[in-house]
């Protein structure tokens, strides 16, 4: 019990130190994410509570410095805050709310793309077999983080003020990173992200062949034939792994995207709903309001308010 409060303190020690090198180069450019010179990696910076963000994620690492969120995959929700780390193995529809962030105390993470080819060789070189069954795991978890991780974090950010070591230098550092997520107690989830034939690997690739077309109808047999299942195992599979069926998937896609159009592009209900692929109006109105809390107009009247 000391050695495991010990382990937490230093890795809280860890994240207050990458938090300060995060604040050094976020100052100024305001809420939001925000690219560096690592292609891979982004830092976060929220300075107001509560914030509510919604987007789809893919394959992301991320680890949590300062603050605190809450995010929605389907019907779950998960808390996590300072010195915790989520991954994302597949493409997901997310919903989340910062909870705790001031403009003293912003919310602070940092955020590494998750590449799968890149896992593979790693996975193919530690080689560490099992005979467990493979089971279809949640595409989305969380995990307190522990010092080396964030060690890792640290000597990646610290790379943006040596601009002439990144090319070199950051691989090494992000394939270590991916080793630390190997050995760590979510290895199974992360393993199969870069598994090829992995239940997760070929849910994935339906996933991008719903995002590429949302607006269309979807067929769940031709869906299954794609990820060489049966249509039952399909459908359990993809719902283990997103927590929702590929229809609710599509469905938060469509909104997600209805609601960019009318915030970013100034289109109307109907014809927003038109061109996510909803023939009533009414059912989109519906399922808007389930999904964000309020009808069309007043939810982007309040994000433009916010915003301004």
């Amino acid at each position: 019990m000391v050695i495991e409060a010990l382990k937490r303190g230093t890795a809280i020690n860890f994240c207050r130190e990458l938090a300060t090198l995060v604040a050094r180069h976020t100052n100024g450019k305001g809420n939001g994410i925000h690219a560096t010179a690592v292609e891979q990696l982004e830092f976060m910076w929220e300075s107001t509570a509560p914030t509510a963000l919604c987007a789809v994620y893919e394959p992301t690492l991320c680890i949590i410095l300062q603050g605190k969120k809450e995010t929605l995959l389907g019907k779950e929700t998960y808390h996590y805050g300072a010195a915790q780390y989520i991954v994302v193995t597949v493409d997901l529809p997310l919903s989340g709310l910062i909870v705790e962030a001031t403009p003293d105390e912003p919310y602070l993470g940092v955020k590494l793309r998750l590449d799968a080819t890149q896992l593979w060789d790693i996975i193919d070189q530690i080689q560490r077999s099992t005979d467990k069954k493979e089971n279809s795991v949640r595409g989305f978890f969380v995990s307190d983080a522990d010092a080396s991780l964030i060690d890792c974090a640290i000597r990646l950010t610290r790379l943006l003020d040596t601009p002439q070591d990144i090319s070199f230098l950051a691989p090494m550092i992000i394939r270590e990173i991916y080793y630390r997520l190997l050995i760590s107690e979510q290895d199974e989830a992360v393993r199969q992200i870069g598994t090829f034939g992995s239940n997760m690997q070929r849910v994935a690739k339906v996933i991008k062949l719903i995002k590429a077309d949302f607006t269309k109808l979807l067929r769940v047999d031709d869906l299954a034939q794609q990820a060489n299942m049966s249509p039952a195992s399909f459908h359990r599979h993809f719902k283990a792994i997103t927590s929702m069926s590929p229809l609710q998937y599509q469905k938060q896609l469509r909104l997600m995207e209805a609601r960019r159009l009318m915030l970013i592009e100034n289109a109307d209900a109907t014809n927003a709903a038109y061109q996510v692929g909803y023939e009533s109006t009414s059912q989109f109105s519906r399922e808007y309001s389930r999904m964000f809390g309020a009808p069309p107009i007043k939810d982007i009247g309040h994000l433009r308010t916010a915003i301004h």
